[in-house]
């Protein structure tokens, strides 16, 4: 098992900064905004040979009352539960606060082994500037700058001493080495994104809570579910451009579509109260570029009468057109229901993603497919198919060679994906045909 080491602090002090430079990535959204991080967020890190989870918390307030904030609280509070350790965070620039004071109380409160880091004290080398915060009664301070990397090796180390290790050359393989399906939970602001993945988990894994926007960076939870290993991933919703006003939401923006991007199927979540909206279509637009393997799902079901029904369902056909290849169901959240035929779908569109295809079988399938109906001529030349071959997966990609192919026309390949899908039962994902046309290794040459 993974040593688990959760980051608590108030707001702005530096927590996602030190999240990033202990996983060494950029998963966590850092702005010089305060209340940026509002989920548990989980990632890997790495030290010599010892592996070890971090988890990022929201600013911690303990004694808030209501609303976003108390939800808050309680996601750092499950955080320290889960943790072996915790790093509290401290701003060395402002000083000791009343807030911190609390959070030092609460964290006494819970018994774990606290680790105390002042945060931004690059040049800082007067260890007296760090005294005041002895009081908080958590032993030595340790000054870093997690934004220069500044003594990050140091308070890893420090973190794990007293965990008592075993060697990782001593314990056994692991036996599952294939890497978990990344499945992106996407849609609108407000759909009940984090509503679903908290239902699958069965405990409120995240902030779930009445306000569009209320998740505002791609939140990744690992998941087993029949032994195949997950990542789900709760993105912010995507609102249109002309709503995007704060600088927070456009960086929540940019994660949601590298979360697309980074995924291996996504799951479009639509809203059934409010229809499919102009939205809805830009969202599964990103997804369809993106090439990812897609599956559709009606939340709110039980919240529409029969004629919303019927309406929503021409609204999917005439809107959402492109993406004719993804299965459709209807759920709800709340209710739990209808759930098991989603994930039926999401595996089956995985599959189809990273179906490997012959190349003998393809190019059979191409020539039957040419013999039944050959493609238009375009003036002298009527393109010639030779032979295909697969050029990659998720999304599956099928080069096809010949002459004169830039003249085989857009109807002509959406009757050769018709043939592909149909003999591959390929249900979920894009598929895209390329054509590479042969040159004539004498058409510049001089013929005088």
């Amino acid at each position: 098992m993974k040593p688990v080491i959760a980051l608590v602090g108030r707001p702005n002090v530096g927590k996602s900064t030190l999240f990033n430079r202990l996983t060494q990535t950029r998963d966590a959204i850092v702005a010089d905004f305060a209340g940026l991080t509002r989920d548990r967020h989980y990632g890997n890190g790495r030290q010599g040979k010892h592996e070890f989870i971090v988890i990022d918390t929201g600013g911690f307030e303990p004694d808030a009352g209501s609303g976003i904030f108390k939800e808050m609280a309680k996601q750092t509070r499950q955080a320290v539960a889960e943790a072996d350790v915790v790093v509290f965070v401290l701003d060395a620039r402002e000083g000791l606060s009343a807030q911190d004071h609390e959070i030092a109380k609460e964290l006494r409160r819970l018994g774990k082994p606290t680790l105390l880091v002042a945060n931004k004290a690059e040049g800082m080398r007067d260890a007296t500037k760090l005294a005041e915060f002895y009081e908080l009664g958590f032993g030595e301070v340790h000054g870093i700058s997690a934004a220069h990397g500044e003594g990050i090796r140091g308070i890893v180390e420090l973190a794990l001493e007293p965990l008592n290790l075993p060697d990782p050359d001593d314990e056994p393989g692991d036996e599952d080495a294939g890497k978990p399906i990344k499945l992106a939970v996407a849609g609108r602001p407000n759909v009940g994104k984090s509503t679903l993945i908290n239902t699958w988990l069965g405990e409120e894994r995240l902030v779930a809570f009445d306000m569009p926007g209320t998740t505002r960076d791609a939140i990744s939870v690992p998941f087993e579910r029949n032994g195949q290993r997950f990542e789900l991933i709760d993105t912010a919703g995507l609102r249109r451009k002309g709503k995007v006003f704060e600088a927070i939401e456009k960086f929540s923006v940019v994660k949601t579509l590298q979360a697309i991007e980074s995924s291996n199927v996504v799951l479009l979540l639509l809203d059934a109260t409010q229809g499919v909206t102009d939205q809805d279509a830009n969202i599964a637009g990103y997804i369809l570029e993106s090439g990812r393997a897609v599956v559709i799902a009606i939340n709110k079901w039980d919240a529409v009468d029969s004629y919303q029904r019927e309406q929503l369902q021409r609204q999917i056909e005439t809107r959402l057109p492109f993406l004719k290849f993804a299965a459709l169901h209807f759920i709800s959240a709340i209710k739990r229901q209808g759930l098991g035929p989603v994930w039926q779908a999401i595996a089956q569109a995985h599959k189809s993603a990273t179906r490997k295809m012959s190349t003998p079988v393809l190019t059979r399938l191409l020539l039957e497919a040419v013999q039944f109906q050959s493609p238009q001529r375009a003036g002298m030349f009527r393109p010639k198919m030779r032979y295909a071959h697969q050029g990659g997966m998720n999304p599956p990609v099928i080069v096809i060679h010949g002459n004169s192919l830039e003249h085989v026309t857009d109807a002509y390949k959406r009757f050769l994906e018709g043939r592909f899908r149909k003999e591959f039962d390929l249900v979920g994902t894009p598929m895209r045909i390329e054509f590479k046309t042969s040159t004539n290794p004498y058409a510049d040459k001089d013929r005088s």
